[in-house]
């Protein structure tokens, strides 16, 4: 759930912090008192597009916090995101708004734009106007259908996806493979002088790199050689400024006198080790000018056989490797073309049969589909019938389409409403109103209350077109809904704000000559003095007042019941 919200300089706003409750939270005030800031400072934390002109004259950045605690479900996600969550369960998102940029931070953690998406996602949903109107989209109807039908849908949606992928794979491989007798042949010619080229050639895998090895120690023998040689002549004792005649010379004197002074046994130890060290080192280096001999032939050979493999990679591959695995494309290609007839016949009964396996899928989804609309179709008729909508008529076509295989499904999903008695079904982007589509979208999250994993839940204009006992009515499922998720409702409606289990009123002032949005929560005597406001207009009566209590204890029993 969502347990704070601190705004700083934001708009109206100069420093406010919200401590939200469980249940339904209600947020009301005056016209023009800042409700909207107040939601859209959620959504800017949660990446809304931010106007550097909602920074606060005279400051020099906005903030914004939202302070959320994760349940196990919210925290097994964003884990899985590479987000982790305080011990107690603690997740905070913070958004800096300044002139020329915005920076997101996540657990302290910068992140991006769709990353920040991707994590509200599992936090909060908002339902707003904008919300209300995705209800008219026909994609959205069928969306609502599978969330509902939920396991079962979602199998077989996945088992739809893999085999349509594979179908059109099949498909595409086919008609890439369409070309005529004669491109076939040239392709096949040109594939034959390929492999031919390197089969010729043979080359093994990682034999350039040892060539290449051995060519820059020919290149550069000349050099080697010199240096080497005098090396070895240094270390040696044919001469007699050598550094092996020089230590012989020096174990011979050191020997002399050991006899005298045991001390010197260990020092005499470790120049004869360096003596043997250094004829060791003398023996390997004449060895080693030794392998540096070979005749022009042989280099003659390593430069052309050197040559060829660069060619092969310059043509077929950056590596050996690559030029072998070329080459062994290029034989299955020209299988593939040398025996076409039979590899169209094979690809031509693979498409049909994986055809065949999606349409049986998409028959069962279908037939899922089907199933769960007439059940969500009837839930959705009571719930509606609850919120006071006397005649309804609700239902959920499932058209299948047999003819458009899809990833998701052959099948056209479409919702039917009939709002008044004697009128036949028509599509609900046909009839609904604003203020019917957002009792629709209520109805929609009652009854999926129960699988939705999203606990907290932000109503912006619930209220929309609504009155009197339409209202009530409305309440009453915010109040039903809010027993197992956490509702923030935005609301011009004393019945709405009496369901209220906490209350927050919004209020606009001056403060030091500066106009200035606050909010504060209220409760007892001064929550009734709000909803009497909300009844009685401008003054606030005994009758008002009266009014509110009923109002008040008419909602407390309503959610006891």
């Amino acid at each position: 759930m969502l347990e704070s919200l601190h705004v700083k300089n934001l708009a109206l706003i100069d420093e406010e912090e919200v401590c939200f409750g469980e249940g339904l939270n209600i947020l009301s005030g005056e016209t023009g008192a800042g409700k909207s800031v107040i939601i859209g400072s959620v959504n800017l934390a949660l990446g809304a597009k931010a106007d550097k002109e909602l920074i606060r004259t005279g400051a020099e950045y906005a903030l914004v916090e939202l302070v959320f605690r994760l349940d196990g479900k919210q925290g097994e996600k964003l884990k899985a995101m590479d987000f982790f969550p305080e011990e107690d369960g603690t997740f905070i998102i913070q958004r800096k708004i300044m002139p020329a940029r915005s920076v997101c931070k996540v657990c302290g953690e910068t992140v991006g734009a769709k990353q920040l998406q991707d994590i509200a996602e599992v936090l909060i949903a908002i339902h707003g106007q904008h919300e209300h109107q995705t209800l008219m989209q026909k994609k959205r109807h069928r969306e609502l259908l599978d969330e509902f039908a939920g396991k079962k849908a979602a199998d077989a949606k996945k088992k739809a996806a893999e085999l349509y992928r594979e179908y059109t794979g099949l498909l595409k491989e086919l008609e890439g493979s369409g070309s005529d007798g004669e491109a076939r042949e040239k392709e096949a010619a040109l594939l034959r002088f390929e492999i031919k080229e390197i089969e010729e050639a043979a080359p093994a895998e990682d034999e350039d790199t040892e060539l290449e090895k051995e060519y820059r120690k020919m290149v550069n023998s000349r050099k080697i050689k010199e240096s080497v040689y005098a090396a070895y002549r240094l270390t040696g004792s044919e001469e007699g400024e050598s550094a092996g005649e020089n230590t012989a010379r020096a174990l011979r004197e050191i020997r002399s006198v050991s006899a005298y002074d045991d001390s010197l046994a260990d020092l005499e130890a470790m120049l004869e080790d360096i003596d043997n060290l250094l004829n060791d080192f003398n023996r390997q280096m004449a060895e080693y000018v030794d392998s540096l001999e070979f005749d022009e032939a042989q280099f003659v050979q390593t430069e052309n056989r050197l040559n060829l493999l660069n060619h092969l990679k310059s043509k077929y591959g950056r590596t050996i490797g690559e030029v072998l695995a070329y080459k062994q494309r290029g034989e299955e290609k020209l299988n593939l073309l040398e025996n076409y007839e039979v590899y169209r016949q094979q690809t031509e009964e693979k498409l049909e049969k994986a055809k065949r396996e999606l349409e049986e899928i998409c028959k069962k989804l279908s037939g899922i589909r089907a199933k769960y609309a007439r059940e969500l179709g009837n839930r959705l008729k009571q719930a509606l019938l609850e919120l006071n909508f006397e005649d309804v008529r609700f239902e959920i076509q499932v058209r299948p389409q047999p003819g458009d295989l899809t990833a998701e499904g052959y099948d056209d999903v479409e919702f039917m409403i009939s709002t008044n008695k004697g009128e036949t079904l028509k599509p609900l982007s046909h009839v609904a109103s604003g203020g019917e589509l957002s009792r629709i979208m209520l109805a929609f999250k009652t009854v999926l209350a129960d699988k939705d994993e999203i606990s907290s839940l932000i109503f912006d204009e619930i209220d929309t077109g609504i009155s009197g006992k339409t209202a009530w009515k409305v309440s009453e499922k915010l109040g039903i809904l809010g027993k197992n998720h956490q509702i923030i409702c935005i609301t011009h409606l004393p019945q709405i704000a009496a369901m209220s289990d906490t209350h927050f009123l919004i209020e606009k002032g001056t403060k030091g000559g500066r106009t200035t949005t606050t909010i504060r929560r209220i409760a007892g005597e001064e929550s009734l003095k709000e909803l009497a406001r909300m009844l009685g207009g401008a003054g606030i009566t005994e009758a008002a007042l009266e009014n509110a209590k009923e109002m008040k204890e008419l909602a407390r029993n309503t959610k006891h019941n």
